[in-house]
């Protein structure tokens, strides 16, 4: 499989700057997989310790914090041999291991010639943790499920993908690549980005052997529930995570904790929903009073929708059949078009460096999908399940917020076209916003300047 992240490695490893890397994801999102295929495309050997297998190693990172003499164990103990900048070394499985972690101190100061890079599950609830922690030492990477444009390439469809990268104009897709475009966004709704589900279809066109490997997945993740510190939160996070189908199915989709329990309250639950963002399991999403920034100021804290990490695990944990993907566009208006603003959101986050949040207001109610930061600007996006709908919250939202609107975005089953200041963009497009984004402010800059002459 090509993943797009190998290429953010490649510029970590020839970078003066480069630091210790701490690579973060979900379970079975691909982080070993990803490292390991790393070393061995672009270095002379890997040597790969994984200290959940082998928990005697982290004995070497109590003793000292002597970085040769570490090393110097780690190869006598695994008859793996380790070279300057010629070899990979994967520490692996090291949420566990806060020793390890802060070594990554000593290996930034006194050894820069090892190229390091740490792996694990949970490794945000590590990280949250007040312990010891190389502060300034380390740089991060994010791995996040495949994306709709790694799905087509795992997939087979080149072709497709190659054009997507193309498109330079916004103009609409011939039917010849819209239409397969279509049908290969309902096969990602249906398998999601995991890279085992992924395999499952793309290799063996096993339908139940991709349900089985998402079945998996996400039985993987309610065991690491039993993992958080106190022990009472188990079953609220369990029942938190078991209500995000039921949140996102009803028309206002705000996170609401009597969903999760009759009479649940926020103070109740809310230190088990942080463990889910924190291990990214979910994405937390806030209410935004105003465009204004930074982002964060406008924040209602008492105001948020949940979404899962991957569109494929959302599908599975709601208990979607796959056979929904062969009825025409049920696919993206079942279930309230919950499936269609997860994956939105999901491209969004691996394209823009700051968090999405959304925008309403009732009496009368108006709810902008997600508003996005790009560069020094807000614009908001809204996701429509059906062709050619009318949004009258985007109207509204112009009309209140006129002079910081320079794009408003829509993703939506039609063609992709810029009408005045609104930006309809089909959904198998969504990786490509940014680039679209930029080619419409372009295209509406020359417009106004040929209006004032």
């Amino acid at each position: 499989m090509e993943r797009f992240i190998l290429k953010k490695l490649l510029d970590w490893k020839n970078s003066p700057y480069r630091k210790p890397l701490i690579l973060k994801g979900v379970r079975q999102v691909g982080k070993t997989w990803i490292l390991k295929e790393f070393g061995r495309r672009y270095y002379e050997n890997t040597a790969y310790f994984n200290f959940d297998e082998n928990e005697e190693y982290k004995q070497f990172f109590e003793t000292t914090k002597d970085v040769d003499r570490i090393l110097q164990n780690l190869m006598l103990a695994s008859g793996q041999k380790i070279l300057p900048e010629k070899t990979l070394i994967i520490f692996d499985e090291v949420q566990d291991c806060p020793k390890v972690i802060n070594s990554m101190k000593y290996f930034c100061e006194n050894a820069p010639q090892y190229h390091v890079a740490c792996a694990g599950s949970l490794l945000g609830i590590a990280l949250a943790k007040p312990s010891s922690f190389p502060v300034g030492k380390v740089n991060f990477m994010q791995i996040d499920p495949m994306t709709f444009a790694e799905f087509l390439l795992a997939n087979g469809d080149e072709n497709l993908a190659q054009y997507l990268e193309q498109v330079d104009t916004l103009e609409p897709i011939p039917d010849a690549f819209f239409n397969p475009l279509y049908e290969k966004l309902k096969m990602y709704y249906v398998t999601g980005g995991m890279p085992e589900s992924v395999l499952m279809w793309t290799e063996a066109r096993d339908v139940s052997a991709m349900q089985e490997a998402l079945s998996g997945i996400l039985g993987a993740y309610e065991r690491d529930f039993a993992k958080h510190p106190n022990l009472s939160e188990f079953p609220k996070i369990s029942m938190i995570w078991k209500s995000i189908p039921s949140q996102l199915a009803r028309e206002n989709k705000k996170f609401i904790y009597k969903v999760v329990k009759e009479g649940a309250r926020a103070r109740e639950y809310e230190d088990a929903l942080q463990w889910l963002v924190d291990a990214r399991l979910v994405h937390k999403i806030y209410r935004s009073s105003a465009p204004g920034l930074p982002i964060a100021a406008y924040d209602d804290l008492s105001a948020f929708k949940i979404y899962l990490v991957d569109v494929g695990l959302l599908r599975r944990l709601a208990q979607l059949a796959p056979t929904a993907f062969g009825e025409g566009n049920r696919l993206f208006t079942e279930f309230k078009g919950a499936l269609t603003e997860n994956f939105v959101l999901q491209t969004l986050i691996t394209q823009f460096e700051v968090m999405p949040r959304y925008w309403s207001q009732n009496n009368p109610p108006y709810e902008v999908d997600f508003l996005i930061q790009r560069e020094n600007d807000i614009f908001p996006v809204e996701v429509k399940s059906e062709a050619n709908t009318t949004s009258k919250s985007m109207k509204k939202f112009k009309e209140l917020f006129p002079d910081k609107v320079k794009l408003r975005i829509r993703f939506f089953l039609d063609n992709l076209r810029l009408d005045d200041d609104v930006l309809n963009i089909p959904l198998f497009m969504a990786d490509q916003i940014d680039r679209l984004m930029r080619l419409a402010l372009d295209q509406r800059k020359v417009q106004q300047a040929g209006m004032k002459f």
